[in-house]
């Protein structure tokens, strides 16, 4: 077999001796003649045998001439040593090892007959570009240094991983141009600097097999599994998505029983929590706590006796627990973690605090499930590790802590995306001005030349639905408690139980004919201060015991009234709410592929929304009034496809409640700012104000000469104040009657002028309709109603 065989490389290999034997050369003109003895013995040999000098790739003569290599390495692999040194002779690139020091074969020997030995961290796709510049550096004077630190990774005889790092000692070796190799230029240097990743052209720069190597390397290894554990566990915490990773458990439990040099152990963390005092699992993929076992999270003064929580949380120092088992029987069960740990059969343990100059952060616990293996001896080796656990930690914690205001953020006071870009170049500003000690100030931020979309889909009669509710409530609760009285009375003639039935008629009464604002107060009072004491001292007589135990279960816990109708109606405003805030939300993220803009909803007693369009949001010069069209035209289909998508869920809800839609109009542009104090984008300037007020009322506005509102269930009604808009929303009503979301009863009407505003118009058409999303038929409100009610 030849050495080169399935090697691709620049190099042509040949394992030769000339350039050590050189150095026999050498010492043979020594004055030493012990030295001189012994290297005239040397050469002798080799002068037997022309190939070790001249060079050979034929593994065989290896093991032909083993005897022979080995004399004439001794002093590189001395006798006195072997047993102490790790050392092998062997040629680059390449697992054939020809000469070894004893230790290092019988470290071979205990990892196992099926282990096979490996160089790890050679950049197996690169193994070629390393070979050309070793061969710069050797042969044309250049300095590169590309060379990683190679390592073996060798089982001992429990399996514990031991790491082995190689220095290999190159001085032994030759490499030379073959006869017709193109030399490499100045050039081909300056071209391959900049092309490392150009596999074809350092190929052609250095062809295969165009230099010779002759020679070997003599590899001193040393036992880095300390120092490699420890490089392994800063490695396994630095990445951000570890803990989501199925392996990642596994894999510190592998470096630490390398570190400690124990096979069966585990390692689990826990958290603490400084604010409630108590410690929490870490949540994440294969992550264990066996201080809390299969518990969530505990108090600190609950989950440890009172000398480790001092040693842990006020020391901030570890404790070993080396036979768990013993001091069960010895504190008979009484010490909590104790307990905890007897229970999972952990046999001892070590628990180390992660803590920083703030105190506690958390806890790295190291079990195993054999007695005396864990102690305190063996805990010290923790020392070594522990900055780089803490400092992992620290920034979990940040990381979480900033996750937390993002959601905060998100969720709370939500910073829309096409204008994220604006804030963050404010925040940067104010960073920096804080770095050079100036003084910062977050500056205004504002958007000027943007159009203004404004929409909404409102519950019809919410206010009367909310008061019919109420009286419903209020008079089945007035109901029951007359009961209760009408039968004591015949028990007990007083006049008050009379006169008590007497008030809640005249509130019955009084609810029936005229429900005022403060009817549900008055009454509610009523209950609170006459009714509830009374009936406490009623409930004494066993006789009516069950009639008040079922009133006072019919009363809600949290609003301490009869809550039924009042219920439903709140459930359905917050259903329809979501239903339609999640469709419109579903909505914008295809609007925003269209063209970025502000987008923001609110929920009220249904979902308004408004929307801003302009260069100065894009950021971008690519602002075009056909983005503006467009999104005109995407909001009033949105708005038909919501009223069809809540009519088609109606029947869900608890309440039928009827819903109208509006759309406003206003074609000239205006500017926005944020406003720090609410959180939210605003108007400026008194001239755009007025599309604010606008914007206020105009759902409450009448038809000119009339008493009917503008909005109207079953309608869409877009109200405008110039003429060209008129014409743009009838354009864009006709396309969707022919795609059939609108009707074709197109009315156009004036509206009775509001505060400060005077000269709006409104059009008003009505949406057309399905019974469900595999209904094909068109319907208007009133078919549609009937169809339900069909």
């Amino acid at each position: 077999m030849d050495i080169n065989d399935n090697i691709e490389s620049p190099l042509y290999l040949q394992v030769s001796f000339n350039k050590y034997l050189k150095h026999y050369e050498a010492l043979a003109k020594s004055n030493n003649e012990l030295v001189v003895t012994k290297a005239n013995q040397i050469l002798k040999v080799a002068s037997r045998y022309p190939e070790l000098k001249e060079g050979f790739s034929d593994t065989s003569i290896l093991k032909t001439r083993a005897k022979e290599i080995q004399l004439i390495l001794q002093d590189a692999f001395s006798p006195l040593l072997t047993n102490n040194e790790i050392k092998t002779a062997s040629v680059p690139f390449h697992n054939l090892i020809f000469n070894s020091s004893e230790r290092f074969q019988k470290i071979i020997e205990t990892a196992g007959k099926d282990f096979t030995l490996q160089i790890k961290n050679i950049p197996e796709n690169d193994t070629y570009i390393l070979a050309c510049t070793i061969i710069l550096n050797f042969c044309y004077g250049y300095n590169l240094n590309f060379k990683r630190p190679f390592y073996y990774e060798i089982p001992d005889a429990q399996g514990i991983l031991h790491y082995y790092k190689i220095l290999y000692n190159a001085d032994f070796c030759e490499i030379i141009p073959k006869k017709h190799t193109k030399l490499i230029t100045e050039a081909d240097y300056k071209e391959l600097l900049d092309n490392f990743e150009n596999i074809d052209l350092w190929k052609e720069k250095f062809p295969v097999n165009s230099y010779s190597f002759k020679g070997f390397v003599v590899s001193n290894i040393f036992d880095v599994t300390d120092d490699q554990s420890i490089s392994n566990i800063k490695s396994n915490l630095i990445g951000d998505e570890k803990r989501k990773n199925e392996s990642f458990m596994e894999g510190f439990h592998e470096i630490f029983r390398s570190l400690l040099r124990l096979k069966d152990i585990k390692v689990g963390f826990s958290t603490y929590n400084k604010e409630d005092q108590v410690f929490e699992r870490v949540y994440g993929a294969g992550v264990k706590s066996y201080l809390l076992g299969d518990r969530d999270n505990e108090k600190c003064i609950d989950a440890l006796c009172s000398r480790s929580y001092n040693r842990l949380l006020l020391e901030n120092k570890f404790f070993s627990i080396s036979n768990v088992d013993k001091m069960f029987e010895k504190e008979k069960g009484h010490v909590p973690h104790i307990l905890n740990l007897h229970e999972q059969g952990i046999k001892s343990a070590i628990f180390a605090p992660i803590a920083n100059k703030n105190g506690l952060l958390g806890i790295i616990e190291i079990v195993s499930f054999k007695p005396e293996v864990l102690n305190s001896i063996n805990a010290n080796k923790l020392a070594d590790v522990m900055p780089f656990i803490i400092t992992a930690v620290e920034r979990t914690q940040n990381e979480e802590e900033n996750l937390i205001e993002a959601i905060i953020q998100k969720e709370c006071t939500s910073i829309h995306s096409s204008v994220h870009w604006r804030f963050k170049k404010e925040a940067k500003n104010f960073i920096n001005a804080e770095l050079k000690g100036e003084e910062a100030s977050f500056k205004k931020i504002a958007f000027t030349n943007v159009y203004p979309l404004y929409g909404q889909i409102d519950i019809k009669g919410s206010s009367e639905a909310r008061n019919t509710a109420t009286s419903l409530d209020l008079s089945l609760q007035l109901n029951a408690v007359k009961n209760i009285f009408v039968r004591i009375y015949k028990t007990q003639l007083l006049p008050i139980y009379q006169q008590f039935i007497f008030q809640i008629d005249e509130y019955l009464k009084g609810l029936e004919t005229h429900f005022q604002v403060d009817s549900e107060q008055q009454i509610s009072e009523f209950f609170k201060q006459d009714i509830e004491p009374l009936l406490k001292h009623i409930y004494t007589n066993d006789d009516f015991k069950d009639e008040i135990d079922a009133y006072f279960n019919s009363i809600d816990d949290k609003v301490n009234v009869l809550y039924k109708h009042r219920k439903d109606y709140d459930k359905t405003i917050s259903k329809i709410n979501k239903e339609m805030a999640s469709l419109l939300d579903k909505k914008q993220v295809e609007a925003q592929l269209m063209y970025p803009h502000y987008f923001e909803r609110f929920k009220t007693d249904g979902v308004e929304h408004n929307m801003y369009i302009g260069e100065s949001i894009t950021k971008e010069d690519s602002f075009n009034h056909i983005y503006l069209y467009n999104l005109r035209l995407w909001q009033l289909q949105v708005m038909c496809e919501m009223e069809n998508a809540y009519y088609q869920m109606q029947s869900k809800f608890p309440v039928a409640l009827d819903v109208a839609s509006m759309i406003l109009v206003f074609n000239q542009p205006l500017s926005i700012s944020f406003r720090m104090d609410e959180k939210q984008f605003d108007v400026d300037g008194t001239y755009n104000a007025r599309y604010e007020i606008v914007k206020k009322r105009v759902d409450k506005a009448y038809i000119k000469g009339t008493t009917e509102r503008v909005t109207q269930k079953g309608k869409i009604s877009i109200v405008y104040s110039q003429k060209q808009d008129e014409i743009e929303y009838l354009r864009y009503i006709k396309f969707l009657q022919s795609k059939h979301y609108l009707d074709t009863d197109i009315e156009i009407v004036e509206l009775e002028d509001l505060q400060a505003v005077t000269g709006l118009k409104a059009i008003r058409v009505s949406v057309l309709y399905h019974k469900n999303e595999a209904d094909k038929s068109f319907y208007s409100y009133d078919d549609l109603m009937k169809e339900i009610k069909a």
